[in-house]
């Protein structure tokens, strides 16, 4: 494999970009409009990330928002948290998403493995949700009520996030590859009056029959009371899917229309939209409230102003509904454009699968996880030579850093002239903090730059910024898409202690990260214990809450390590209980109970056993300075003479890694 610097130049922006892009045309009405003048994108950037009333009064503006709704001033309170964006303004999430709605293109196009590509017309979708909605009246949802999807990306998937949204509900998903406990843990939270469930789907060749998973689900969410099946892999179902008298079963299918139209509840700026669900490193995974009015404002900003989505793209990213880029892609409606639904694997029937999809279905955007490409380059695939990819203009990477080595893979092997846009962001916002421009130029293994209107910075632990040093990812000013709240905080102890407990009133995100002096951003992973693997994030604590349930283990560590050649690797380290065996027959075992309760993505590489597990005085397993020795730290700057139990286990990770790196480097 070819070495690259991390400042080999890749892709320049043309005149298409800085003449015609969406920024460039924002640009020029800050001229005309504002009589504000900047030469560059760092010039914007400042403003923007400094300015805040003005830039976010701006894309109001620029996006028409005016014309919708007025609002009493932009930013009425700046603290962290706490911050309280356009007081005054009442606009509707579901609504602005059919704002562009044209009979020249169409919403959707759904494609599963071997499947044939199917558009929905904006009017069907329209006249889709406006049933769902009328269905949910019927079943008494109310403004402020959970709806829960357990569904994988479907069109009935939008359709119900839309119904919800315009009743002024609250919409939560999870995608049924998540196991039922994984499931509960979330739903039970967010105490949903209705489900939405699928029968099943698609994935790497094989169909996967989960209509006798919901009523396990119906039996753990005692808030629900009605059941709306979705008849994916079978015909419409005749027999109720879950036993319990008090829960209604209704048939997608056979849902009656609308008698009247589609009705949007007129709702304040931060009226809960959706939970996204994002598990730390103890305790029930975290559900993360956001508003109908952040997460307009700040799509129509990342999606427009950063990747320069526009009305004429089809716009596909490879998710499932639990990774909050699926809520990304849906994100693209508030543009006009037509976003690409895939239920399936991106490696079937080979690693150029998902390029597969964006030919069949003329994708013009195509978002993908970092693993994919890395994958696609370990293969040596050549897609743009074996495929029809020259709609393709642009490629979204996230979910993990990228080698540099597989930037030039993607120049090289993919559309010629693409723009590889990596981004970083986070379920937290449900949109990107650094990440792509057209404004600027794209080199091997660097983030194009900050976002606008993101004060992002690095900073040290003395609270100081690093000017081109590894640091705390923070931001020393709100977005609009913060968390309003969590599920189950009332008193947002849980929500502080998240992102504001290193800092105090900025946020701390929990990644490492370098900002370099021409703004290019490096993100060397996370500095938590969160397990982000493929973009979907799980926390150690669902590890280990079903890992030490079984007899043979006594306790246990878990932790994810991003590698430098961008791979992911998640050891689980185990103690054994008196008189057991790590043999293979529990190695086995211990796998199919993760892959069947939470998650196949989160199913330990090894599993190995070990002395003790090294905690805090206070009880605490030392999951981070683990995970650093693992990445090539020092024990002594790891940690603290006597602050620790078992402190020689620390010198045994050390040796482990050592061992590991000669073995890799045998390999190679």
């Amino acid at each position: 494999m070819n070495t690259y610097t991390d400042l080999d130049l890749l892709w320049s922006p043309g005149r298409r970009e800085t003449q015609d892009s969406n920024v460039a045309s924002f640009l020029r009405w800050l001229g005309t409009h504002r009589e504000l003048h900047f030469r560059d994108y760092a010039e914007l950037w400042r403003w923007s990330s400094t300015d805040l009333p003005g830039f976010w009064s701006a894309v109001w503006e620029f996006y028409g928002l005016d014309a919708v709704s007025g609002y009493d001033e932009v930013l009425a309170d700046t603290s962290m948290p706490g911050a309280r964006w356009f007081p005054g303004a009442r606009l509707n999430f579901a609504e602005q998403c059919f704002s562009h709605a044209t009979a020249t293109r169409p919403a959707l196009v759904f494609v599963d493995e071997g499947g044939v590509p199917v558009e929905v017309s904006w009017e069907e979708l329209r006249h889709q949700v406006t049933d769902v909605a009328a269905a949910l009246r019927r079943m008494g949802v109310e403004p402020g009520d959970c709806v829960a999807g357990w569904l994988p990306n479907l069109p009935q998937t939008v359709v119900a996030l839309l119904a919800t949204a315009s009743l002024g509900a609250v919409w939560t998903v999870c995608s049924p590859d998540f196991g039922t406990p994984s499931v509960l843990a979330r739903l039970r939270q967010a105490r949903p009056v209705v489900l939405v469930a699928a029968d099943g789907y698609r994935y790497g060749g094989k169909q996967y029959d989960k209509r006798p998973v919901v009523a396990e689900l119906v039996e753990g969410l005692p808030s629900v009371r009605h059941v709306l099946a979705v008849g994916h892999l079978f015909p419409a179902p005749e027999a109720a899917w879950s036993p319990q008298a008090d829960v209604e079963q209704h048939s997608w299918s056979a849902l009656p229309p609308a008698e009247g139209p589609l009705e949007f509840a007129d709702v304040p700026f931060d009226h809960p939209l959706w939970v996204l669900w994002s598990s730390g490193t103890t305790g029930v995974p975290k559900g993360i409230v956001q508003g109908h009015g952040g997460i307009v404002v700040e799509l129509l900003k990342a999606l427009g102003l950063g990747a320069d989505l526009r009305a004429g793209d089809r716009y596909l990213f490879v998710t499932s509904t639990s990774w909050m880029v699926w809520n990304f892609l849906v994100g693209g409606l508030l543009h006009g454009s037509t976003i690409i639904l895939y239920d399936g694997s991106p490696t079937f029937p080979d690693v150029d699968g998902a390029w597969r999809i964006a030919e069949r279905t003329g994708a013009t955007m195509v978002g993908v996880g970092a693993a994919y490409l890395v994958a696609g380059e370990k293969a040596d695939s050549h897609p743009a030579a074996d495929l029809g990819l020259g709609a393709v203009r642009s490629i979204l990477q996230t979910g993990s850093s990228l080698p540099p080595s597989t930037w030039h893979w993607v120049h090289d092997r993919l559309t010629p002239g693409v723009w590889l846009q990596s981004i970083c962001g986070g379920t937290d916002v449900c949109s990107v903090l650094a990440g792509g421009s057209p404004l600027l130029p794209v080199r091997a293994g660097r983030i194009q730059g900050p976002s606008l209107g993101v004060a992002l910075a690095a900073w040290g632990p003395d609270g100081l910024p690093l000017a081109g040093e590894q640091g705390e990812l923070v931001l020393t000013s709100p977005l609009p898409s913060m968390p309003l709240h969590f599920v189950g905080d009332p008193d947002g102890t849980r929500y502080r202690n998240s992102y504001f407990d290193t800092y105090p009133g900025v946020w701390r995100h929990g990644d490492w990260v370098t900002v370099h002096a021409d703004l290019s951003v490096v993100v060397a992973g996370r500095s938590d214990s969160t397990l982000n693997r493929m973009g979907v994030r799980m926390g150690s604590a669902d590890i280990y809450a079903i890992v030490e349930e079984l007899s043979e283990v006594a306790d246990s560590l878990v932790v994810g390590v991003e590698r430098p050649d961008g791979g992911y690797f998640m050891p689980l380290f185990v103690v054994l209980a008196h008189g057991a065996a790590l043999d293979d027959a529990l190695r086995d075992r211990i796998k199919a109970t993760v892959r069947r309760r939470l998650s196949p993505r989160h199913v330990p590489d090894v599993i190995l056993p070990i002395a003790a597990v090294p905690r805090t005085l206070t009880g605490k397993k030392l999951e981070v300075p683990v995970k650093r020795i693992l990445q090539g730290a020092r024990v002594d700057d790891v940690s603290s003479a006597g602050a620790v139990t078992h402190p020689e286990m620390l010198h045994w990770f050390a040796e482990f890694a050592r061992r590991t790196a000669a073995d890799d480097e045998a390999v190679l």
